[in-house]
């Protein structure tokens, strides 16, 4: 992918709910492609299940704040959240959120939900939830064509990210089983759609 290519998501959710760490692992990975990166995040009482708003800009950009209009896409990790943050997407975004109920009436462009919370509660891991979603993101996202700008790596870029964090070496067996749910996790989100 070109330096000059640029990607806007927003990424939204409640504290506790690792938005920060997949804002983390998708900077990493646009890193590990050699492409420039800026992150932001609001925290809104994140400690009592207040709103946390995470920004990522990737390429050539002077702020790391996204305007309104101008997000490529939304990952919603609570369905509420789609009402309070899709004032940034531009026209013909896409929008990827867990919810347990069809979004579509709302929305007039690529919107896709999965029930990543019943899904990480299949796998045995219900704090998963957020890798789940970037999963199905991940494999969902390539595959529509009126996405203009889809997603800027692959799954296999975020398990590559996922497995750099730690030496293999060094890792001790609880870090291994931590790696092994992590996996789990995207994978299961990959292979819903």
């Amino acid at each position: 992918m070109s330096q000059a290519m640029t990607h806007q998501i927003v990424i939204s959710g409640v504290g506790g709910q690792g938005i920060l760490f997949i804002t983390r692992l998708l900077a990493e990975a646009a890193i590990l492609k050699g492409m420039s990166v800026f992150t932001s995040e609001t925290h809104g009482m994140a400690q009592r299940g207040g709103t946390v708003v995470s920004h990522l800009k990737i390429g050539n950009f002077y702020s790391p704040l996204i305007r309104p209009l101008s997000a490529d896409g939304l990952l919603a990790l609570k369905a509420e959240n789609f009402d309070q943050h899709g004032y940034f997407l531009r026209k013909g975004a896409w929008i990827v959120v867990n919810s347990d109920y069809d979004l579509k009436p709302k929305y007039d462009g690529p919107l896709f939900s999965v029930n990543a919370d019943h899904l990480a509660r299949k796998i045995g891991n219900p704090k998963a939830v957020n890798l789940i979603l970037l999963g199905f993101a991940l494999g969902v996202i390539p595959k529509i064509s009126e996405a203009k700008r889809g997603m800027f790596c692959s799954v296999e870029d975020i398990k590559t990210v996922l497995q750099n964090r730690r030496p293999k070496e060094n890792m001790t067996t609880s870090a291994k089983e931590k790696l092994d749910a992590s996996l789990k996790a995207i994978e299961a989100g990959y292979n819903f759609f």
